[in-house]
């Protein structure tokens, strides 16, 4: 099996779509998670906020799986990669990793006291966490995407400052807005009577301020960042999933009008996809990409691991994922319907 794999199959490009699939199923599921998160303090009651945590409840710690999955297999898959990213964006990974944290632990200990400076305050750290992970995840994409400085060995060569430079900023508050739209659309379909009303308001609003930051950002990334356009530019074949992701994004508000909130929240499940899918045709065959020396970059050939170690894991990949997929599935299926109150809830 090893020899076929090896002889057959392009693992190196297999490995580039296994992990941006992963990296996706985790924007799918735990952004709509982290957009709740951020929307958590626009609500004012202690039942209201109860009700929010509840609707992720049964399921946000399984959807950070995709991140734990999609990093592991990062690191074996290609090492090179994995060891410059996580040392030259040391610090915004260690905020990230706080953020996921603190967020965790005030899902789980909110609701541990009656008091009401206790319930605020961790009210508080949840919705914090949630728009700081979400924000320092779009300035990892958007610094992946501009280029970071690399030297002849691909070590990271910049300082933390170079990552917060207006690009990534704008990818990244387009991030918090998109997950936002995604979380209140979720509310929506989880809740029932005046949180639903108060969550149809964020809808609107996240929708809008979503679609203001892909505008911007698609504008600056044409003006300003050739290498992501440049496959679209010389191979017209792909134009058709920029109008794809464009229709996508068209039909969120046109589903949201006609109250098919449900159609509304696979549209913006479907814009996440497709974004990534630009994102990676726009990357290929980088994985991160060197500026102002693009001969520095790292690429899914020159920073891969043996071809002997990629073909054993997409044995185990090939195992693995189904069951991952059936778990997600299963979890989905038992916790469907609205979200009730009850002496096991949050």
């Amino acid at each position: 099996m090893l020899e076929w794999l090896m002889s057959h199959v392009d693992l190196n490009l297999l490995w580039f779509a296994l992990v941006g699939i992963l990296f996706t199923g985790y924007a799918i599921l735990d952004g709509f998670d982290l957009g709740v998160g951020s929307l958590h303090l626009l609500t004012k009651t202690d039942e209201h906020r109860r009700l929010m945590l509840n609707t992720i409840g049964p399921v946000w710690d399984g959807n950070e799986v995709w991140l734990v999955t999609g990093g592991g297999a990062l690191f074996a898959a290609f090492p090179d990669v994995y060891a410059t990213v996580f040392s030259g964006f040391y610090m915004p990974f260690m905020l990230l990793l706080a953020a996921l944290i603190f967020r965790a632990v005030a899902i789980e200990f909110r609701s541990k006291e009656p008091y009401g400076w206790w319930r605020h305050g961790w009210d508080i750290s949840f919705s914090v966490s949630s728009v700081g992970a979400a924000l320092l995840i779009g300035i990892t994409l958007g610094n992946i995407a501009l280029g970071v400085p690399l030297n002849a060995l691909g070590e990271y060569a910049g300082g933390f400052w170079n990552l917060l430079n207006p690009y990534a900023l704008l990818v990244g508050l387009t991030t918090v807005a998109l997950f936002a739209m995604h979380g209140s659309i979720y509310v929506v379909l989880k809740t029932e009577g005046p949180l639903q009303r108060q969550a149809k308001g964020w809808m609107v609003h996240t929708i809008a301020w979503f679609i203001m930051g892909y505008i911007l950002t698609t504008m600056a990334t044409l003006l300003y960042v050739p290498n992501l356009t440049e496959h679209f530019r010389e191979h017209p074949q792909f134009l058709p999933v920029v109008l794809l992701n464009l229709l996508a994004i068209a039909n969120i508000p046109r589903e949201v009008y006609n109250g098919q909130e449900m159609r509304a929240f696979f549209s913006s499940c479907a814009s996440i996809v497709l974004l990534m899918l630009l994102f990676g045709i726009g990357m290929f065959p980088n994985m991160v990409y060197s500026l102002p020396n693009p001969q520095h970059s790292l690429t899914m050939y020159n920073a891969a691991s043996s071809q002997q170690t990629l073909a054993t894991m997409a044995i185990i990949a090939a195992i693995a994922v189904p069951l991952v997929l059936s778990y997600t599935a299963i979890v989905y299926w038992v916790f469907r319907g609205k979200v009730k109150l009850d002496s096991t809830s949050y």
